[in-house]
């Protein structure tokens, strides 16, 4: 009876340690393929590159990576519809019109930054004074329709009382404008950052900024084909813990980001000072606020005619997937 025992106890203590180990291995396997995977990162003007490589944030990710880098919203959710990004990044708008355009993602982050990063300019001589003036002129949009420059152009009209029938609004992507601007093509430009500062600091005069008028909120999404994946899943968390440790040393470090933006874009220190100071960088997990006021977004832009139908935004959100530690 006593061998009996002593063998069903051996039994379960072997049960046990082989549930351990296979636990252990399972565990192994999930790093091991984590470790096999490359995220590809879809970034806009280099500014998301930008603040890892300033605060070395992705140094010793369990995961490979790669950076590609677009000059709008626009090309960059195409890039994600076909499945050559796994994430992101972009205002708020432009997700919608992702969202709009049957781009499978979901939005994984948000990222808080400063509405005056955006406006309407026009030349420095331009008899163009105020946003009602904009009457019966040709104003250029960047990148393309459902970007945040033109909701902010739009919600400038309606606050001067211009009816937007009485604009004419072409869509340019920001380097073409950029150029067109500079050689005096262009009457009045609404655009974004890094674009809005560097056509300041080259003459340009605001007309009206993005405040009171754009939410400031930017938002990381995932491609849906790359959450489905367990391996690739698993680094997109990874990659939005480390988001959100770039964003605190950014605000902790502000003129060393500044330095590196500088660096990679090429751009005037001057210039990377401004921008860096007002883009979106602090990375924090969806919250029921950001839902409520990109709806709020997304419902406008239905009523205005910016997006062709209202986008439902909890459906295309995943607040599950990050829950970054307190």
């Amino acid at each position: 009876m006593t061998d009996l025992l002593f063998s069903k106890a051996s039994r379960r203590s072997w049960l046990k340690q082989g549930a351990a180990l296979s636990l252990a291995a399972t565990g192994s396997l999930r790093t091991w393929a984590q470790s096999q995977t490359t995220l590809i990162l879809g970034d806009q003007a280099g500014g998301l590159r930008s603040l890892f490589e300033a605060s070395k944030a992705l140094e010793g990710a369990p995961f490979a990576y790669r950076w590609a880098n677009f000059q709008g919203a626009a090309p960059l959710f195409e890039a994600q519809r076909s499945a050559a990004v796994d994430t992101a990044m972009a205002g708020d708008l432009p997700v919608l019109a992702a969202a709009v355009g049957k781009t499978p993602l979901k939005i994984v982050a948000t990222r808080v930054g400063k509405a005056d990063s955006l406006g309407i300019v026009v030349q420095p001589d331009s008899p163009l004074r105020s946003v009602g003036d904009l009457r019966g002129k040709t104003v250029i949009v960047s990148s393309a329709r459902g970007s945040i420059s033109q909701y902010q152009l739009y919600g400038a009209l309606e606050e001067a009382g211009v009816p937007r029938s009485e604009v004419t609004v072409k869509f340019v992507l920001p380097t073409d404008a950029a150029a067109a601007f500079a050689s005096r093509q262009i009457d009045a430009w609404a655009v974004f950052d890094p674009y809005y500062t560097i056509a300041v600091q080259q003459g340009g005069r605001i007309l009206r900024d993005g405040r009171g008028i754009n939410t400031a909120l930017g938002f990381i999404t995932a491609s849906e084909h790359s959450l489905a994946d367990p391996a690739r899943r698993a680094a997109i968390v990874q990659f939005l813990d480390r988001l959100g440790r770039a964003g605190d040393w950014a605000l902790a470090n502000p003129e060393a980001y500044a330095q590196a933006y500088s660096q990679l874009t090429r751009l005037p220190i001057e210039s990377a000072r401004i921008i860096t100071s007002r883009a979106s960088v602090a990375g924090r997990p969806v919250s029921e606020a950001d839902i409520a006021l990109l709806q709020a977004v997304a419902d406008r832009s239905a009523r205005d005619g910016i997006l062709p139908v209202r986008v439902d935004v909890r459906a295309i959100t995943d607040t599950q997937l990050w829950k970054r530690p307190a």
